[in-house]
């Protein structure tokens, strides 16, 4: 049986388009246009309570009894344990995982994401701290991951939930105002990522209901 999964064309929904492409997990779109504000929806919000897409539905979950798994983070990690595809079984090689996932999370999506708010706020004068504060901040994360990506191949190394996770955002580099030009390994990783024909799914599939 499809994992249904409940989101809207967003980066946290990408995320999880491409791992489950790249699991190779069947599963069902159920778009949540958060633009009419389908998120608030009772039926949404018990599989998600924090009223935020993604989350999903695996009916065949542990025990062979469904589950719901709400944050596109704790998705990931469920999907990888799940499949036991993209997240290293031993502790050693599992801690740089959970390390750039984590830095992504509470890092790379909430700053670009208040990148994408300050640009849209009338008057300048209103805009203009925000949109440095937040661009200064997203670029020094563009950065760190492009210093990372000098030294290995993938940010933990191998191929892992954690680079769906910073693709999923890297994705909007364009609306980030960022050039992958001025950070070369992150454009390396970037083009090698789409390159894969699992990735290329993940963001072809139709996340909305829009024409």
């Amino acid at each position: 049986m499809s994992i249904e999964l409940h989101t809207w064309n967003t980066p946290n929904g990408r995320k999880i388009s491409v791992a489950l492409e790249e699991m190779e997990l069947p599963y069902a779109v159920r778009t949540v246009n958060i633009g009419k504000g389908e998120q608030h929806a009772p039926e949404f919000l018990r599989i998600s309570p924090n009223n935020r897409i993604p989350a999903i539905i695996d009916h065949e979950g542990p025990g062979n009894q469904p589950i719901s798994v709400f944050e596109s983070g704790a998705i990931l990690l469920y999907l990888g344990e799940k499949t036991g595809k993209f997240l290293p079984a031993s502790l050693r090689d599992r801690v740089p995982v959970l390390e750039w996932l984590m830095w992504q999370m509470g890092g790379f999506g909430p700053m670009p994401g208040q990148v994408h708010h300050f640009r849209a706020v009338e008057p300048e004068s209103d805009r203009r701290y925000g949109l440095k504060r937040y661009s200064d901040e997203t670029r020094r994360l563009y950065r760190v991951l492009d210093t990372r990506l000098g030294q290995v191949e993938f940010v933990a190394g191998a191929l892992s939930v954690a680079d769906f996770a910073i693709l999923g955002w890297a994705w909007r580099h364009e609306r980030h105002q960022v050039s992958l030009d001025d950070f070369p390994n992150v454009k390396r990783w970037y083009e090698s990522l789409f390159a894969r024909p699992g990735v290329q799914r993940g963001f072809e599939v139709k996340l909305d209901d829009l024409a």
